[in-house]
């Protein structure tokens, strides 16, 4: 967002500070100023002066020596290599001691300007320079009518010996905003000089609205049909007629130059003045163009071509808002106009449009059209609807006080659901106390009425009304920040804040960070893996057809077949990337990752995927099924998870060997799942040794956590240790004995050790041989043999109902 200095200062006239100070105090106040060009800040001496007379030079062909009436009774002599001139015309001399900005066209200007002295040009005395309009520091976009090289001109009749910066209009500023998106009322210089009033404590004065009705009834001559008023929350409509077109006035120009619009008529100028000065775009439709005098406002069909102003032609769909008469589309709403309803020489009446449209629906079809324009920037943000019928009788103000036709009378206005302003209530305490302050309501009242923003006072209570036009008010923290903006942040005193500490991580996420140390102690490295694959990673992992991973949310714009769909299981970048370390020769290799998964509730969606965090470890080398599932058993004990686990070995996965799989169980609630990766698999992606495979899914696993860390004293009676040698069927496993081994021994049990297992001819056929130690103790008296006994009768029970028998 720029704008000029002398602009705001017709809104806001008792602004009386430098352009420095402006910048300073707008953006100590939250309206930050990020750069500010002072027109004439180089400028010196510089006055017009009208040509007497123009001689050759006696010894230079290209020089001529020019006679100046400057106002003062004597005639200045200049010696110039310029000859755009003639005798009669009014041009800018700077004398001797003055100073110019200096430079060409596209050329850089000294930063300090350049200082012009009287001296001899080819033997002549010269005393000052006449000036082009590159060399006053401004360049033709500001002023067309300057010559591409040579001296600038003034307009017959100007004054001779006046200010020659001033008549140019170069004693200004140019200041460039940074605007946050919930201001979206300072993306206007309205909005600038209201903030400009607030804080320098000036009156704002806001510009006449007042245009005469005029003869007529536009309701009349011109029907207005709105037929998606979700797009298009107001409409609003005038016509002009006996239409005088011509160039704007010269302060126009300059004022829509400075914002970098390029001045064009007076019509065009208009509007583009009126969107720069209220935020409101406004676009103008010649009335005989518009076939049947019908305005509809609707989507447009799909396959729709039209030609806009640019004459280019957009393809449209329906989700593009157009504006439409009865045979067609005549402009895409909110962003460009179309070709056949363009303002040409030969208009004579015309249809000025001033609507709200949705901002959001506006960006993307800017983007569909491929077309941002300036109007489009300003829908983008989210208008007030209110606005428009402002703007609408500012612009046909300002059509009479330029002469540049009659506003029709009426205004067509379709507004069926009118914005109110926002009301919030709170009271000075609570102000006080987010701020640190100690004002008193009265002083809150007197701040926030600076701003429009109108407060009734009941003792502490204020009630604070937001006109809608500031749409970033509807809460006590709100107007808390008003106060603090316009009190001064640097009058605030310094405290510390009071209250608990907020912030951290929450405790999902602390979880999972300590499931990343616990995995970087045990060695993992982590790796951070893509959560886009192919399709075809689900043949590598040799997954069936009707494998519930199969079902992948596919990617409407992916950067190819590689990275087309969710990833639905961890496995495949895990093992990608240890395919990767294998074949660059990396041994040992342990990775672990810490991210989701991406499970649809339907296809095609109707609605956000499952997304569940998993931890995935994978290795190769020094390691087998045991030590990681060590592994993964103790990082889940850090988490708090001390009862015992327990191994289903119908692990569907099929990419892991069928042999050498179980899903992890606790509490009797799968966890996830763990084993050696399938020979096929490892073929598939290279790997060319034995590789392991665990996956946690997180979400299982929080329910589970504890953070609780209790003291246990140490013991103060004695242990006793019995050892079991048994012969146990090949049919039953490890998990099934402890599982005795511990229910029988109850509470007297401390600690379960298997210290020997063997499979070979010592041993009978069908049978493994096995030894466990169990370790028994109270914690409030000695055991006493009779104890123990019972105990070890329970235990060969159970024993022996599995089938097992003591080695003799």
């Amino acid at each position: 967002m720029n704008s000029s200095m002398n602009w705001l200062k017709e809104y806001v006239p008792e602004l009386d500070c430098t352009p420095e100070e402006f910048s300073d105090a707008m953006t100590l106040s939250g309206t930050k100023v990020e750069t500010c060009r002072i027109l004439n800040r180089n400028l010196r001496k510089i006055v017009t002066g009208k040509i007497l007379s123009i001689e050759p030079h006696p010894d230079a062909d290209r020089l001529v020596i020019c006679q100046l009436d400057i106002g003062t009774g004597d005639a200045v002599q200049i010696v110039t290599g310029a000859h755009n001139m003639k005798p009669g015309d009014i041009v800018p001399v700077v004398l001797d001691g003055g100073k110019v900005a200096g430079g060409h066209e596209g050329g850089a200007l000294p930063e300090d300007g350049i200082e012009i002295h009287a001296g001899k040009l080819r033997g002549v005395p010269s005393y000052g320079m006449m000036c082009s309009i590159e060399e006053l520091g401004a360049d033709r976009a500001f002023y067309p009518e300057a010559p591409e090289s040579g001296i600038y001109i003034f307009p017959e009749g100007t004054p001779v010996g006046e200010d020659a910066p001033s008549l140019l209009g170069l004693n200004d500023a140019l200041h460039e905003y940074e605007i946050t998106s919930n201001r979206v009322d300072c993306y206007s210089v309205l909005g600038i000089a209201r903030e400009a009033a607030a804080t320098f404590r000036k009156r704002f004065f806001p510009p006449k609205e007042d245009a005469s009705e005029g003869s007529g009834d536009v309701h009349e001559l011109l029907r207005v049909t709105v037929e998606d008023p979700e797009l298009c929350p107001r409409y609003t409509a005038r016509m002009v007629k006996n239409l005088r077109l011509a160039p704007s006035p010269k302060w126009m120009q300059l004022r829509l130059a400075s914002a970098g619009i390029r001045p064009i008529n007076n019509l065009v100028d208009i509007t583009n003045y009126v969107m720069l000065e209220y935020g409101q775009p406004m676009h103008a439709y010649d009335y005989d163009k518009i076939r049947g005098h019908e305005i509809i406002v609707r989507r447009a069909e799909d396959g729709e071509s039209f030609q806009t102003l640019d004459q280019k032609e957009r393809s449209l769909d329906h989700t593009v808002l157009t504006i439409r008469d009865r045979d067609g589309a005549i402009g895409i709403a909110g962003i460009m106009g179309g070709q056949n309803s363009k303002i040409e020489d030969s208009v004579k009446t015309m249809v000025l449009e001033a609507a709200c449209f949705n901002g959001a629906n506006i960006r993307l079809s800017a983007r569909k059209v491929g077309e941002r324009t300036d109007a489009s920037a300003f829908f983008e943000k989210g208008l007030d609807p209110n606005l428009a019928s402002q703007a609408m009788n500012r612009a046909c103000e300002l059509v009479e006080k330029l002469g540049a036709g009659e506003p029709v009378g009426g205004m067509i206005d379709i507004y069926e659901r009118r914005r109110e302003p926002s009301v919030v209530h709170c009271t000075s305490s609570e102000i006080n106390a987010l701020l640190g302050t100690s004002l008193s309501p009265e002083e809150m009242k007197a701040i926030l009425e600076r701003e429009e923003l109108s407060t009734e006072l009941d003792g502490e209570n204020l009630t604070v009304t937001a006109p809608t036009f500031r749409q970033d008010i509807h809460r006590m923290c709100d107007i808390a920040e008003e106060v603090a903006r316009f009190y001064g942040y640097a009058s605030i005193p310094m405290s510390l804040p009071s209250g608990a500490a907020i912030g951290g991580l929450s405790t999902e996420l602390s979880i999972d960070e300590r499931c990343r140390h616990s995995a970087e102690a045990l060695g993992y490295s982590q790796a951070y893996l893509y959560s886009f694959e192919s399709p075809k990673a689900c043949d590598r992992l040799l997954l069936p057809e009707d494998a519930p991973e199969r079902q992948q949310i596919r990617i409407q714009n992916p950067l190819g077949e590689d990275f087309s769909v969710l990833r639905t299981s961890s496995a495949n970048g895990m093992l990608a990337s240890l395919s990767t370390n294998f074949k660059r020769k990396n041994r040992d290799v342990r990775l672990y990752e810490m991210a989701n998964v991406y499970l649809p509730k339907s296809l095609p969606l109707t609605e956000l995927p499952d997304e569940r965090m998993q931890l995935t470890l994978g290795a190769y080398g020094d390691c087998d099924f045991f030590s990681v599932k060590g592994d993964i058993e103790l990082i889940l004990n850090r988490l708090g998870l001390k009862k015992r686990f327990h191994y289903d070995a119908a692990c569907p996965q099929s990419f892991l060997h069928p042999g050498r799989r179980a899903d992890i169980l606790y509490e009797e609630r799968r966890l996830g799942y763990l084993g050696e990766l399938h020979p096929e698999v490892l073929e598939n992606y290279g790997i060319g040794e034995r590789a392991y495979l665990a996956v946690l899914d997180m979400k299982e696993v929080y329910p589970f956590v504890r953070d609780e860390i209790r003291y246990l004293p140490l013991a103060k009676f004695p242990s006793v240790s019995r050892d079991f040698s048994m012969l146990v069927p090949l049919s039953v496993t490890a998990g099934e004995i402890e599982d005795v081994l511990i229910q029988r021994s109850g509470k007297l049990l401390e600690e379960l050790k298997l210290f020997d297992i063997y499979i070979g001819a010592q041993v009978l056929s069908g049978y493994k041989s096995m030894a466990y130690t169990l370790t028994l103790r109270a914690k409030d008296h000695t055991l006493t043999e009779e104890e123990i006994n019972a105990v070890v009768r329970k235990v060969l029970d159970g024993l022996n109902r599995l089938g097992i028998r003591l080695r003799d």
